[in-house]
């Protein structure tokens, strides 16, 4: 190769670098740059069923999230590397390009592949710790609805205070939203709040007058348990299983007051936060239960999004004693602040005094949008555009965690991974080290002194973060299970 001025030493020549080159003068040679910024990682290819591709790529996200790799660490090159670990190139350009979507490596032209992730909270927080949906509504589509609305929206909605239970057309648009749900109500029946945590509240209060003791799920909605303490309520939380709230564990308890003195907050469809859905046969059983011991009921059912006519709402079953809280936040927009709350008929005027006094009216504005989305087709279409994304995002918990996960009947947008309380709280202590946040478990807890070996749990909220941001949180959680799993082996 005389007057050439660059050639490669055969692949067998360094077992460290079959691609080192030899640069200019013949008789001179020259360490790559390779060489002068070495990979600190140690090549190694875990056993399992996963393609090469997919190993290699869990090693190095492993060593990365673990800290054995930092930010501007080299990975090694591809063809030394393939070489090395005896796999194709191809092999390793996929496992490099599944870490780069993930984010935690970045390639530069001509430089190689570097760590870009940054353990230990240095990072930035992926958070899945808020409960919503992902946004549906791009600018364009909220202009358009603006400007429609600028056109036909009536001045009324502005110029004068609404009625206390909400425009009665906007209650009619309510109810028939919620007749699609398989809730029939009239809309009479209806009061229009600020949001479901206002339509909780004023049943809370309507309901506590006569009935000062509340009974709910182990784990439940803090939201609503932070209600009851301020109001003075004995709150007792009750055992569950995958269906939610125990029936046995509901008479002994209601065996224990005298009737007419218990409220029964619960939960029966994919339950905040364990995702459990009451059956048909259990949902009977707690109504009859509530029935004979005169226990009024308030059912949350904000995250009910799809008909099922085998689940009837606890409300068809027992309406004379059933406080009906729904939303439109769960189900549609975050931004969309208004609830539905249908109280017993003998409630009525006590849950219009109540929120009367709660003066916190709804947005003129948030009526017309809502009352133009669900005139227009709007919001049917985004629902289904949700119980879509639900479903995709549901599956790719599944298939990071796995049987980590309680398994929701339905598709929604949070999960559930039970597990004993010091575990969770170990695990989100970790998951915070990986720059990941989720809602420790003392929050949901019915009882908040509860023993290090109770029930408990991390929920998961799939819906606000971006889906590749999600993947990513999910990949760290996994990589933390697994840690703790190894470390008690």
């Amino acid at each position: 190769m005389s007057g050439a001025n660059k050639w490669r030493v055969p692949s067998t020549g360094s077992a460290s670098c079959p691609d080192l080159l030899w640069l200019g003068h013949p008789n001179r040679i020259q360490i790559c740059p390779a060489m002068r910024l070495r990979s600190p990682w140690q090549p190694r290819l875990p056993a399992g069923d996963g393609s090469p591709a997919e190993r290699l790529a869990d090693a190095l996200a492993g060593d990365i999230l673990g800290g054995r790799l930092q930010s501007g660490d080299r990975l090694p090159a591809h063809r030394p590397l393939a070489w090395q670990l005896g796999i194709g190139i191809g092999s390793v350009t996929r496992a490099y390009a599944t870490l780069e979507r993930r984010g935690l490596v970045r390639s530069v032209r001509g430089r190689g592949t570097f760590v870009a992730a940054s353990p230990n909270g240095t990072g930035p927080v992926l958070d899945l710790s808020a409960n919503m949906p992902p946004p549906m509504f791009s600018d364009r589509a909220l202009a358009r609805t603006l400007a429609r609305l600028a056109r036909s929206v009536d001045p009324a909605l502005f110029n004068v205070y609404p009625p206390v239970a909400g425009h009665i057309e906007h209650r009619r648009i309510m109810a028939h939203w919620l007749a699609e749900l398989g809730v029939a109500l009239s809309p009479d029946q209806l009061l229009l709040t600020s949001g479901a945590q206002q339509a909780l509240g004023v049943a809370l209060t309507a309901a506590r007058r006569t009935a000062p003791i509340m009974l709910t799920e182990a784990l439940t909605y803090p939201g609503m348990l932070t209600l009851a303490r301020q109001a003075g309520m004995d709150v007792q939380g009750l055992p569950m299983d995958t269906q939610g709230l125990l029936p046995e564990a509901l008479a002994h308890a209601l065996r224990q007051h005298a009737p007419g003195r218990c409220l029964l907050y619960v939960t029966p469809t994919m339950h905040n936060p364990t995702t459990a859905t009451m059956g048909t046969e259990r949902r009977h059983a707690i109504t009859h239960l509530c029935r004979r011991h005169d226990a009024l009921i308030i059912e949350d059912d904000v995250y009910d999004c799809v008909q099922d006519a085998t689940l009837p709402p606890l409300v068809t079953l027992a309406p004379e004693r059933t406080f009906y809280v729904s939303s439109l936040s769960k189900t549609l927009s975050p931004g969309l602040r208004i609830g539905a709350l249908a109280p017993p008929q003998g409630f009525m005027q006590a849950a219009r005094e109540a929120l009367l006094s709660a003066s916190l009216m709804i947005a003129p504005l948030s009526y017309a949008m809502m009352a133009q989305w669900m005139l227009d087709g709007t919001a049917a279409s985004v629902r289904q555009s949700l119980r879509g994304e639900a479903g995709r995002r549901r599956a790719l918990a599944r298939s990071v965690l796995g049987p980590h996960l309680a398994p929701p009947p339905y598709d929604a947008f949070h999960a559930w991974m039970p597990m004993k309380l010091a575990r969770a709280q170990h695990l989100a202590a970790q998951a915070a080290r990986q720059g990941v946040k989720v809602t420790l478990p003392q929050p949901f807890m019915a009882c908040p002194d509860a023993a290090a070996d109770a029930p408990a749990g991390i929920r998961l909220c799939l819906g606000p973060t971006p889906l590749p941001d999600l993947r990513e949180a999910l990949h760290r959680l996994r990589h933390v299970l697994d840690g703790m799993d190894n470390s008690v082996t």
